[in-house]
C-alpha cells in the first residue's frame, strides 16, 4: 500500500485529518478542510555522534536597562503598544475587511518616516520604513498615501508575495520598521500549499519572526479575520508574535477601536480610539465626551455606564427598549454586549426582584459602536431595563456600575475612584455604585449611592413615578 503524501487541514483551527470531510470534528466548521502536503518526517531520536552546542545561562537579575522604543507620534497607537514599538518585536494586527487596518499602518509608517522621531532612550534620528503589500499594487497604495497627505514620506514601497524575497530585502536594507500586508497573501516556495493555508501562514510567519529577531527590525503583520471575528489561520500564530492587536468598529459608525489582547512589552486590554474621516484616521483623546456627545436627557431606557478599558476610563451610554411581544418566543437583540449576560440579568430581575420582563421584546444597544466586555456594566444594564420597562428616565446626572451576582447582590469592581473621577470631570454629580470594600474614599467630587442588592435599585424608578404623579 502506497504511503500517503498529503492530509487535510482545517483552515480555522489547524487540526489535521487523513481524509476530507465536510465538517471539522475539532472546531465544528464547515467546508474548511483543505488538502496540504505532509511535512517531512521528524527523526525519532537525535544522532549521538553530533556534538551539541553549549548553552550559556544567565541569572534573572539584569542590568535594568530601559528597552528603547520607536515613538510613532500617534498617541492612541503608542498607548496600545505600551509606549512605542520595541526593536526586534513582531506585531499582528487583525480586523474586519475595510475597517481601516492598511490606512492606520500607512499613517504609522508615514509619521515615522516623515519626521525624525525621538525614542525613549533619547536618541533622535530618521526612521527607515518599508511597506510590502501583497494585496494591492504599488499604484493603489500610492493613491491612498496621496489621500492621506503622506506622498512625501520617505517609505520604501513594494508589492510582493514571496517571503524569500521579503526576507532578502529586509536583510539587505535593514529597515527599522517593516509592514507586511497581509500574512495570508505571503507564500514560501518550499511548500506546495496555496497561500493562506495553515502550513503557509505558519511557515511564513516563522521566517519573518526569525529575520526580525536577527536584524532588530520591527515587523508588523496584517492578519485577516474569520466570520466569527477571530484571526484566520493557526492559533499558534498568535503565540509566536510579541503583540496581537485587533482593529474593531461598526460600519455604521465613524469610530474605530484598536484593542490589544497580547503584549509582551506592555499592558493588555488597552484601547486606542480613532475617528474615520475623509483624510484618514484621527485620534480621539477624550472618547467619553465623544460617546456622550449626542446623548439626550429625560429619555427612558438610557443610562450612562462608567467603564474602564485597560488603563483608561470610558463613559458610554447604554440604551434599552422593552416592548410587548406578539410572538411565542420574544425577541432578544443585543449590540455591543454579551447576549448571554443580558439573559442572566433578566433572570435575576425576575427571580430576585419580582420584575416581570420575560414576555417582552428586549433590545439593548451600546451607543457609539463600542463593545463592552467587563461585568461592571451589569448594574447599568439592569437600570436601563428597569427604566425602559417603567417608562421613567434614569437621573440625567448619574452614572451606574457594578457586577450583579445570581443571588441578586451587587459586587464591587476594580478602579472605582478612576471611574468616579472621570464622571466628575464630565459634569456628573451622582453615582450608583456597589458597597465600598474600604471606607477610605478618594477625592472625586461626586455623590455616591451604594447599592448592595439589585432590589434596592427598584425604588429609584418607583419614586420618580410617584413624584411625577404628585406633581401632576
Amino acid at each position: 500500500m502506497a504511503k500517503a503524501t498529503s492530509h487535510f487541514v482545517c483552515q480555522s483551527c489547524g487540526s489535521a485529518a487523513p481524509k476530507w470531510a465536510g465538517k471539522c470534528e475539532a472546531c465544528g466548521g464547515w467546508n474548511c478542510m483543505v488538502e496540504e502536503a505532509l511535512p517531512q518526517a521528524v527523526p525519532k531520536g537525535l544522532a549521538p555522534n553530533k556534538a551539541a552546542k553549549r548553552i550559556e545561562f544567565a541569572t534573572l537579575k539584569g542590568e535594568g536597562a530601559k528597552v528603547p522604543r520607536k515613538i510613532t507620534a500617534i498617541g492612541e497607537f503608542d498607548r496600545v503598544t505600551g509606549g512605542g514599538l520595541v526593536p526586534g518585536s513582531v506585531l499582528l494586527v487583525g480586523g474586519d475587511p475595510g475597517i481601516g487596518k492598511s490606512t492606520l499602518l500607512l499613517q504609522v509608517v508615514g509619521k515615522l518616516a516623515g519626521n525624525p522621531q525621538a525614542s525613549s532612550s533619547g536618541a533622535v534620528g530618521q526612521t527607515k520604513c518599508m511597506y510590502v503589500s501583497g494585496e494591492e499594487a504599488v499604484a493603489q497604495v500610492q493613491l491612498r498615501a496621496a489621500r492621506l497627505g503622506l506622498q512625501d514620506a520617505k517609505v520604501d514601497l513594494a508589492s510582493a508575495t514571496s517571503v524569500r524575497d521579503v526576507v532578502a530585502a529586509i536583510e539587505q536594507s535593514a529597515p527599522d520598521l517593516a509592514i507586511i500586508d497581509s500574512i495570508q497573501t505571503m507564500y514560501l516556495d518550499q511548500l506546495d500549499s496555496a497561500p493562506g493555508t495553515v502550513a503557509q501562514v505558519r511557515a511564513c510567519a516563522h521566517e519573518l519572526i526569525r529575520v526580525a529577531k536577527r536584524t532588530g527590525t520591527i515587523v508588523v503583520l496584517v492578519g485577516h479575520v474569520t466570520k466569527e471575528g477571530t484571526l484566520a489561520g493557526p492559533r499558534v500564530l498568535e503565540h509566536m508574535v510579541d503583540a496581537v492587536l485587533y482593529f474593531e468598529g461598526e460600519r455604521g459608525h465613524q469610530f474605530r477601536i484598536l484593542r490589544t489582547v497580547k503584549n509582551r512589552y506592555g499592558p493588555t486590554d488597552e484601547i486606542g480610539v480613532f475617528e474615520m474621516t475623509d483624510s484618514g484616521l484621527q485620534e480621539v483623546p477624550n472618547p467619553s465626551a465623544l460617546f456622550l456627545s449626542e446623548r439626550k436627557g429625560d429619555i427612558s431606557g438610557a443610562v450612562v455606564f462608567a467603564g474602564v478599558e485597560g488603563t483608561r476610563p470610558v463613559l458610554v451610554e447604554i440604551q434599552a427598549l422593552v416592548s410587548p411581544s406578539t410572538l411565542g418566543t420574544p425577541r432578544r437583540a443585543v449590540v455591543g454586549w454579551d447576549s448571554a449576560r443580558l439573559s442572566m440579568i433578566m433572570a435575576v430581575l425576575e427571580a430576585r426582584c419580582g420584575v416581570q420582563i420575560g414576555s417582552n421584546d428586549v433590545y439593548l444597544n451600546v451607543a457609539g459602536g463600542l463593545r463592552i466586555s467587563e461585568p461592571a456594566a451589569d448594574m447599568a444594564v439592569a437600570a436601563a431595563l428597569l427604566s425602559a420597562l417603567t417608562g421613567e428616565p434614569a437621573p440625567q446626572e448619574a452614572v451606574f456600575f457594578g457586577e450583579i451576582g445570581l443571588s441578586g447582590e451587587v459586587r464591587a469592581v476594580g478602579q472605582t475612584e478612576l471611574r468616579l473621577k472621570e464622571a466628575a470631570k464630565l459634569g456628573f454629580g451622582k453615582a450608583f455604585t456597589p458597597p465600598a470594600r474600604n471606607k477610605a474614599r478618594g477625592g472625586a467630587d461626586i455623590a455616591r449611592t451604594e447599592i448592595g442588592r439589585l432590589a434596592d435599585l427598584l425604588p429609584l424608578f418607583a419614586n420618580q413615578a410617584m413624584q411625577k404623579r404628585k406633581a401632576g
